[in-house]
């Protein structure tokens, strides 16, 4: 699994002109799910991505995480992180996993956020978003787990 994480003031997800979610101080993940990707690889991604210390304390250092400051978080299905543009001009999604794979891990890794005690908004799967945001920084990781 990858995740694109990036610390936010805000951010929000519209679907067809419509507001679909939103969160204000926290964190946006962008969520890729590969074909060799299982339960594990979700719950060790909800370990890291809950305790990564991104956000700063009152000395500037990154110090807290996303539950230290009673972040929200929102999660965007995101297919392409899983393209591999190493050969040619148009990306490959080989690696990526099929789109019920991919939902149920998803779902998997938005339900153990929850089962942490956050507030979690979401994308809605294999839909056309628009994703809107105001990265804080910006900061912006790459987790692969």
């Amino acid at each position: 699994m990858k995740a694109l994480i990036q610390r936010v003031k805000k951010a929000s997800v519209t679907i067809d002109g419509e507001l679909y979610s939103k969160i204000d101080k926290g964190l946006l993940i962008l969520l890729g799910v590969e074909k060799d990707d299982e339960i594990e690889n979700s719950q060790k991604l909800v370990q890291k991505v809950s305790t990564l210390r991104i956000f700063e304390d009152e000395n500037d250092k990154m110090n807290f995480s996303v539950k230290d400051v009673g972040g929200e978080i929102l999660v965007v299905s995101q297919f392409t992180l899983c393209g591999d543009c190493k050969k040619g001009t148009r990306p490959s999604f080989d690696k990526a996993a099929s789109p019920e794979k991919a939902n149920m891990l998803y779902e998997d890794f938005v339900s153990r956020l929850k089962s942490e005690g956050f507030r979690v908004e979401t994308g809605k799967f294999r839909a056309m978003m628009d994703v809107s945001l105001i990265n804080e920084g910006p900061v912006t990781f790459m987790v692969e787990k």
